[in-house]
């Protein structure tokens, strides 16, 4: 049994935490006597660099997502971002974050360390380089695409969001022995089987209308008002779930909104039950962020895929596409492409069925369990 885990996370978004979170609580689930530790690396260790590059980062994605776009591809091809620029940037990152972090391990003294994001993936890469620690090291990649950010040396698993993604891996050298496809890490609450009825009445909802649910993640992110607008003065014959997150004045506009439409809408804000919105919806529209994705797959939830951002959220598009799981969908003709699937049962059969055959609801147990076995086999060096 696991007595220490450490999980090193980064706070852009909302799904890097909700990942380390999801790690924390299948172990507890696992090990009840386990002690894990979630650590905002940037926050904990240089409050400055967090400001400066999680500022800039997120200025970047609102004022010029092409921009983010075009670095991002340009990285992922080996160039400014990664190569010598990624070098330059990690000795940046070790030279402001490494010396506290090193303190904080070396209290807390865990078997084994998870990253949830790829900065401190890059720092445990220099400190195991170092010797300042020696135990495994875990990447959990959260989106379904392998990118140059996340590859350094000295990690002992990469933990992928499925099997089509190992030639990807393959690609940047990464040993066969080394991948793990578990799945994005998300909450156990997705393990468990919900009837879909029953949801809907206890969520206050017509248990025999088709529902659809339409979110943007944790941040609230994308043209959820549009949507919304869209398919609720376009049907009077389903019903719609809107989450808004943590954006309040999204949500606030969204509750005035409501009662013009011409279908019954539930409005929500950040909310704790996700998984049993999920469970009781027929698809989800949103953008597809990789925790988003991966927790749909996981209840068998097809998404149509509105306003992905460039870079990797185009990335987890093509790839939910690919599989048969996901579509993208013009805002212009999302309410009559919403209706052609919800009026051909068979094709938004064969889309559940693909989403259940991507889905990994054990994703985080399954990830609690190599972290076991990794450190099982560091002893016996």
């Amino acid at each position: 049994m696991l007595k220490k885990i450490l999980v090193l996370s980064v706070t852009v978004g909302n799904g890097h935490m909700r990942a380390a979170e999801a790690i924390k609580k299948a172990a507890g689930n696992l090990y009840p006597e386990t002690e894990v530790s979630i650590l905002d690396t940037f926050r904990y260790a240089s409050p400055f660099l967090e400001k400066v590059v999680l500022g800039t980062y997120m200025e970047i994605l609102k004022m010029s997502p092409v921009v983010y776009g075009y670095l991002y591809r340009q990285a992922e091809k080996g160039q400014p971002l990664s190569g010598r620029g990624k070098l330059e940037f990690n000795r940046i990152l070790n030279l402001l974050v490494a010396p506290k972090l090193v303190k904080y391990i070396k209290d807390f003294q865990p078997e084994v360390i998870v990253c949830t994001h790829p900065f401190p993936v890059g720092i445990m890469s220099h400190m195991k380089k170092k010797g300042m620690f020696t135990g495994p090291v875990l990447a959990a990649i959260t989106d379904f695409t392998i990118h140059s950010f996340w590859i350094f040396p000295g990690v002992d698993y990469y933990l992928i969001g499925d099997e089509q993604l190992q030639p990807e891996c393959a690609a940047f050298g990464i040993k066969p022995e080394n991948v793990r496809a578990t799945g994005i890490p998300i909450d156990p609450a997705f393990e468990r089987k919900y009837n879909k009825k029953e949801l809907r009445e206890k969520l206050g909802l017509n248990p025999e209308l088709p529902s659809i649910l339409v979110a943007g993640g944790g941040l609230g992110m994308g043209n959820l008002e549009s949507a919304m607008k869209t398919l609720g003065e376009s049907f009077d014959d389903c019903q719609l779930m809107v989450v808004a997150g943590t954006n309040d004045l999204l949500k606030e506009r969204l509750v005035k909104l409501a009662p013009d439409m011409s279908c019954a809408v539930k409005i929500y804000g950040y909310v704790n039950n996700i998984h049993e919105l999920m469970a009781a919806a027929d698809l989800l529209i949103g953008k597809p962020g990789g925790l988003s994705c991966a927790e749909a797959m996981a209840m068998g939830l097809p998404v149509f895929i509105i306003d992905p951002l460039p870079g990797q959220e185009e990335r987890n598009a093509q790839f939910l596409a690919g599989a048969g799981a996901g579509l993208r969908v013009d805002e212009r003709n999302l309410a009559g492409q919403v209706k052609s699937y919800l009026q051909d049962a068979g094709r938004l059969e064969i889309m559940t069925r693909s989403a259940i055959t991507l889905g990994k609801p054990r994703a985080a147990s399954d990830a609690v369990s190599i972290m076991e076995e990794a450190v099982a086999n560091s002893l016996k060096r």
